[in-house]
């Protein structure tokens, strides 16, 4: 019960998001070595697919379709758009000469870290915080005292209760930036 919220839940969030850099800057290196790096332009095709298709989960969740499980559907919206990002970072690579582009990868970046904010720590945070507060009253603190040694654990808690309040925005502004670089792709290239 003296692990902290940080590192019991926290930790396993940092390891996805740097997991998530890493592969990318590893698929990166192999298409620059491999000389394919035209190639990584193709992955931002895919990577919008598995990132539109992992919206099932949503339009499931807001009942407009109403087959399958909410709970298979969040995994695979989850996993698919973890995936879709890592393919978008390697699609977007470093580039300089465009600033949509890069206001959409930091949207995506931001999104998935609000994401992974959901997934790994909310829950299991507010479970261990109940479970650690049970266990101080258990075995006879005073409430106060376990209100003051938990202080910090319970704002981290409520801050991350309000994680809907960056992922819905942030998620819009991904959509718009990146369907402005489509369009602008779609309008000087083709």
């Amino acid at each position: 019960m003296k692990q902290s919220i940080f590192i019991k839940h926290a930790l396993p969030f940092i390891q996805w998001y740097a997991l998530m850099i890493f592969i990318t800057i590893v698929i990166d290196y192999l298409l620059h070595k491999f000389q394919l790096v035209l190639n990584g332009s193709y992955l931002g095709f895919a990577g919008t697919f598995f990132i539109i298709v992992s919206f099932l989960y949503s339009l499931r969740k807001r009942k407009i379709i109403k087959s399958g499980s909410p709970k298979r559907l969040l995994m695979f919206h989850e996993y698919l758009a973890w995936i879709g990002s890592i393919m978008l970072l390697v699609h977007a690579g470093i580039h300089f000469n465009s600033l949509i582009p890069w206001f959409a990868i930091l949207m995506l970046l931001i999104t998935v870290a609000s994401g992974l904010v959901a997934k790994f720590l909310l829950k299991k945070s507010n479970e261990n915080l109940k479970q650690k507060r049970q266990f101080m009253i258990a075995e006879g603190i005073d409430k106060e005292d376990v209100d003051r040694k938990l202080f910090l654990d319970s704002i981290t808690v409520d801050w991350m209760k309000r994680w809907r309040l960056f992922h819905m925005p942030i998620t819009l502004l991904l959509v718009i930036f990146s369907l402005i670089h489509i369009i602008t792709i779609i309008i000087f290239i083709v």
